[in-house]
């Protein structure tokens, strides 16, 4: 891969020649394909606009995120300015390079509500969102053209992989009870993990950046991409096993008047920030093992609120009804919302 990175560090430098200027408006649109994305405007969708839709965008781009940090952690890809000391960073990731995380959500989200919605229009700002957020990725010095090319690949085959089997997997996950459906979803999060803690140590143990890296490389790089992986992984957790109990226990409906909808987000998004808070206070930063557990505890956390304890809080507080205000069944079900589960495409 050195000649390709070698021949991609010219596009990055010529990009970066364009200027200083544009570096805040490139930060702004790389956050339209970064993970952040997740608790800032999935849950905008789920909370507020539309709970079905918003659960399956947040299974989605979890489970991405894990397929994408499994690769990263397994193949230790450098970063531009890691490579060569001429590539600025204008940003500074601390994990590992490629597949770029950035082009494998950007891709799997607005990729999703562009083959969901079907509309000319909305294909072509998804479009646009996806190749402008490659961009600002080779500009800002985070990734090689191949780094942007292998994220949609596997972007491209994790959104073709969900659009085709989805409703059939939905079907299955109905048929199983509470306690095997977060058994599942612990053991999807946590195995990746494990796998790419085994295979890290199997094949980069005692690793070094190589000689032919020329650029600064952040240390505990390897730590730092482990952690990360878990903390994604953990939010998959989280989500998907909160997603299970409120569906479970009726649903609920994003539907409401304006004002209830911003009250939804406005105390959503408080709980994200309380719980960051509380976590670095009760369990400081660490390296290591211990640090992928932290990261991993938190973020569950983080999904479990999301996907169960913010819809709870709603529906508690009178800012949102449970689908069930429709109509029940006769065994006491709500007619439709629970039925349909935890990715539901309405309601």
């Amino acid at each position: 891969m050195d000649a390709v990175w070698d021949v991609e560090i010219g596009v990055v430098e010529w990009l970066q020649s364009l200027g200083g200027w544009i570096a805040p408006g490139m930060e702004a649109i790389g956050f339209l394909g970064s993970q952040a994305v997740l608790p800032v405007l999935v849950t905008l969708v789920f909370w507020s606009l539309h709970a079905g839709i918003g659960a399956r965008l947040f299974v989605l781009a979890a489970g991405a995120g894990v397929v994408t940090d499994l690769l990263r952690t397994v193949l230790h890809a450098p970063r531009p300015s890691w490579y060569h000391h001429s590539a600025r960073p204008l940003v500074a990731p601390a994990t590992f390079g490629g597949p770029s995380a950035h082009s494998v959500t950007s891709l799997v989200l607005w990729g999703y509500a562009a083959l969901r919605f079907r509309r000319r229009q909305v294909w072509g700002a998804c479009a646009a969102i996806v190749v402008a957020v490659g961009v600002s990725r080779l500009y800002l010095g985070a990734h090689f053209v191949t780094d942007l090319v292998a994220g949609w690949l596997v972007a491209a085959a994790l959104l073709w992989a969900a659009l085709r089997y989805e409703d059939a997997v939905l079907v299955r996950w109905r048929r199983l009870g509470l306690p095997a459906q977060a058994g599942l979803a612990l053991a999807a999060s946590a195995l990746p993990v494990l796998l790419a803690a085994g295979l890290q140590a199997l094949l980069h143990s005692g690793w070094n950046p190589p000689e032919e890296w020329t650029g600064s490389v952040p240390p505990g790089v390897q730590g730092a991409s482990l952690a990360h992986a878990a903390g994604v992984a953990g939010g998959l957790f989280g989500g998907v096993a909160g997603l299970s109990a409120l569906a479970a226990r009726g649903w609920y409906s994003a539907a409401g008047p304006v004002v209830s909808r911003a009250a939804r987000y406005v105390i959503g998004i408080s709980g994200i920030f309380l719980i960051l808070a509380a976590a670095d206070v009760a369990v400081p930063q660490a390296a290591g093992a211990a640090g992928a557990v932290r990261e991993y505890a938190v973020f569950a956390l983080l999904g479990a609120w999301s996907a169960l304890g913010a819809p709870e809080l709603f529906v508690r507080m009178g800012l949102a009804d449970r689908p069930a205000a429709q109509g029940r069944t006769g065994d006491g079900r709500s007619a439709g919302a629970p039925s349909e589960g935890p990715s539901a495409a309405r309601e």
